[in-house]
């Protein structure tokens, strides 16, 4: 990937976004008349490693009890960062004592040893395209497109990123856009399409919309 690649950043101020995804889809500038400013930040801080193995270790479990198992994986890495070169020096024994089960123990062995053989070049995603960035992280056993997808968008900022299998994603369009049923992937890419380039902020608006709609 060449260096002169410098992607746009999901930041604030969202000024123009918001007025592109109102001027492109008028259903989507009632769910941003409804939801009102967005609060969406990427997550700063850690590294990007410690940030996935999080995700890893999310996953299927609800969000108290993988609070308290992050907690306690992080507390068996040095000022408590999950860091690859320090993976392999930890027991499976100390993995299931802080309660991971063996199958992401196994994601994290395999996450931690291709960051240090380069398969997955974290030092370098920033300046990589989208793509190249799923198509990386991929490759790691417990990392698939969604997960991939969520790093985009929550740790690099990227903006223009539609999780087209995300559900909450999915039944909001359904909803929003009065559809017979949920729609399936190559729906929501067709229904975003407008939203370009600026699709995780119309993400986000989408998620938020739920929330909104439950209050109501």
């Amino acid at each position: 990937m060449s260096t002169l690649f410098r992607p746009a950043s999901y930041e604030p101020p969202y000024r123009e976004a918001v007025a592109h995804l109102r001027a492109s889809d008028s259903v989507m500038a009632g769910i941003i008349a409804r939801v009102g400013t967005c609060r969406a930040r990427p997550v700063r801080g850690a590294s990007h490693f410690h940030h996935l193995t999080r995700a890893i270790v999310y996953q299927q479990l609800s969000g108290k009890a993988a609070a308290t198992i992050h907690r306690r994986v992080c507390g068996l890495f040095p000022r408590r960062q999950a860091h690859p070169d320090h993976v392999a020096s930890i027991s499976d024994a100390a993995f299931r004592a802080a309660g991971l089960s063996r199958q992401k123990i196994a994601y994290l062995r395999d996450f931690a040893h291709k960051v240090r053989t380069g398969a997955v070049p974290l030092d370098r995603v920033r300046h990589m395209a989208d793509d190249a960035i799923i198509a990386h992280l991929i490759q790691v056993k417990g990392i698939g497109r969604w997960t991939a997808q969520m790093f985009l968008m929550f740790r690099l900022g990227r903006p223009d990123v539609l999780p087209d299998l995300d559900l909450g994603i999915q039944n909001a369009i359904h909803r929003a856009y009065r559809l017979r049923k949920r729609p399936a992937p190559r729906d929501v890419q067709r229904i975003g399409s407008p939203w370009a380039p600026y699709r995780a902020l119309a993400s986000w608006y989408l998620w938020r919309s739920l929330d909104v709609d439950k209050k109501q």
